[in-house]
Order: C-alpha cells, then sequence, then structure tokens
C-alpha cells in the first residue's frame, strides 16, 4: 500500500512555467506544500493580443528577478531543491524556449534532475490539491485549453475539447473587436463578463456541440456580424455570446459526468473564475448528485506552482 504524503521523506522541486504571456516560478515540496509562487506577466500593446516573441524577450528580461524573489519567498538556497521541473508544453514555442533554456541551465548548474512536465496535466494536478477532490472529472478552461478530461487507467482521457478555438478566446477576441479595453490587462475576460452583465435580451446564435466535442468560431463569426450591423446592443450581444458559449460547455461536460459516474467536477484554468459558468456547472452537478470544486483563482492562472507540484 502506498504511504501518505506525511509518511514520505520531503524534498522540493522547482518549477518554471513559461507556456504563453506569464513566467512563473514557485517551490512545492512532496508532501504538497506549496512553499512559494511568483509570477510577472507580459502585458501586450492596448488592443493586441499577445506576440510569442515579444512574450518570450520578457520572460528572458525577468528570468533573474523571478528566480530571486521565489527562492527568498520559499526561504530555501540553490542547493536545498532535488529537482528542476519546466512546462514541456502545449504553449506558444518561444515562450516554452524560454522557459526550458533557463530549467536546463539550472539543472546543470546545480546537477540536479531536469523533468519536462505537460501544461495542461499542471493545472489538472494543482485544481485536485487545492480542491481536495479525489478522482473528479476536470473540466480545463483557459486561453489555450478547453478541455473535459478524467482519470481512467492510470492515463488522463480526453472526453471533449473544443475543434477550433477555445471557450476564453471567443470571448476574448469578441471583446477586443468591440472594443472593450482593460489596460493593464491581458486578457479582456473580466471587462467582457462586466458588460454581459447588463444584457438582459438573449439575441439567437449558432450552438454548435457534436457529440463530445465544440466549435466556438463560427458562434464569434456570428457574433461580430450582428455587431458590426448594429442589430442590438452590445450588452445585450455579450450576454447572449456568453450564455450560448457556457451552456455549450455545460451540455458536454453533464454528458461526461454522466458517462464517467465520477463523484465530483473539478473546473480549473484561468477562464475558470467567470461567474456565470460557475453557477450553471454548480446546478448541474448538484442534479448528478456529485460535488462540485472550483480551484482557487491564484492557482487557476498560469504559475510556476503547479508546475513544481
Amino acid at each position: 500500500m502506498r504511504q501518505s504524503l506525511a509518511d514520505e521523506p520531503e524534498y522540493l522541486c522547482l518549477g518554471i512555467e513559461g507556456s504563453a504571456h506569464t513566467l512563473g516560478m514557485g517551490v512545492a515540496s512532496s508532501r504538497g506544500k506549496i512553499l512559494a509562487d511568483v509570477r510577472d506577466s507580459y502585458v501586450p500593446p492596448l488592443g493586441r493580443g499577445i506576440h510569442p516573441r515579444e512574450a518570450s524577450q520578457h520572460h528572458g528580461e525577468v528570468i533573474d528577478k523571478v528566480l530571486g524573489k521565489v527562492l527568498q519567498d520559499a526561504r530555501v538556497k540553490p542547493q536545498d531543491i532535488r529537482l528542476i521541473a519546466f512546462s514541456q508544453g502545449p504553449g506558444l514555442g518561444p515562450c516554452l524556449r524560454a522557459a526550458a533554456t533557463t530549467a536546463r541551465a539550472l539543472s546543470m548548474f546545480l546537477n540536479l534532475p531536469l523533468v519536462g512536465v505537460n501544461h495542461v496535466v499542471a493545472h489538472i494536478e494543482i485544481g485536485k490539491l487545492m480542491t481536495g477532490a479525489v478522482d473528479p472529472l476536470v473540466l480545463i478552461l483557459s486561453g489555450g485549453t478547453t478541455q473535459i478530461v478524467a482519470l481512467e487507467d492510470q492515463r488522463y482521457r480526453v472526453f471533449g475539447e473544443t475543434l477550433d478555438i477555445t471557450v476564453a478566446n471567443c470571448l476574448d477576441v469578441f471583446a477586443r473587436e468591440a472594443g472593450l479595453t482593460d489596460p493593464g490587462k491581458p486578457w479582456l475576460g473580466p471587462k467582457f463578463d462586466e458588460v454581459a452583465s447588463k444584457g438582459s435580451k438573449y439575441i439567437p446564435l449558432p450552438y454548435t456541440v457534436k457529440g463530445m466535442d465544440l466549435q466556438f468560431s463560427g458562434l464569434l463569426s456570428a457574433a461580430l456580424r450582428k455587431h458590426i450591423g448594429g442589430e442590438c446592443s452590445l450588452e445585450d450581444l455579450c450576454f447572449s455570446l456568453q450564455e450560448t458559449a457556457l451552456s455549450m460547455v455545460t451540455e458536454v461536460g453533464e454528458r461526461a459526468l454522466a458517462y464517467t459516474r465520477k463523484p465530483s467536477l473539478v473546473l480549473t484554468g484561468g477562464f475558470a473564475r467567470n461567474r456565470r459558468l460557475q453557477s450553471m456547472l454548480a446546478s448541474m452537478v448538484r442534479e448528478h448528485g456529485a460535488t462540485f470544486h472550483v480551484s482557487p483563482h491564484e492557482y487557476s492562472t498560469d504559475n510556476g506552482a503547479m508546475i513544481a507540484w
């Protein structure tokens, strides 16, 4: 029988996250303690999305600062670390290379083992750690991921995913094209939510669910055409776009929960903070007699602690 985490020898891992706009470093112990989590995010010019090369240049400029701060916050010295981990993918190539190069250099300098970590699995595992959920169905939604997965036969199985763009990207692109701005923020999701909360009239939009998979590009195009044509208020259009997109996500989540019969559902990823989605999923999960968990916001967005853990 496997020992509990509390009975095992404790060692520390330094994790480096650099799959997109955030360079994050964290220190985690093998007993499930997060000792430090430091990050620095690239913020694109107003009205623009993330440029991979510019984001990677940002990572290179702040690496020394972030590394020094994470060791200071964890109150450890480099020789206390026993393992180096880094985000191996998926992500933006130039950004991933910046993180990987740093990890390799530290591994060689400190003569420590080096482990590449799947970015999506890291989101899943930190969500399970922080919520305490056991054997859950996991819905991970972020700028680059829309997937519903579960552990089956010691492997994560994808039960449904987007076939084109992610739900977060759909709403973010619409917000940018509609002229919504949120200075100093890499994503426009919170600004979109604010405008959507003021709408009340539902405008019919394409609803595309194919079995367990989803498509959002047609939904985005239709919403943009209605905005350009001035057919309805921006508030009602944002409200309708959000209701349609999140209903699609909730439908595949319900189908996966019914099929897997998992005891709980964990929502994680940067888009997990969407309050409307939380409400829809909570109602659905309750009807199936399962429990609903939301990964804490500070560990839902990209961070080094999840890579370390």
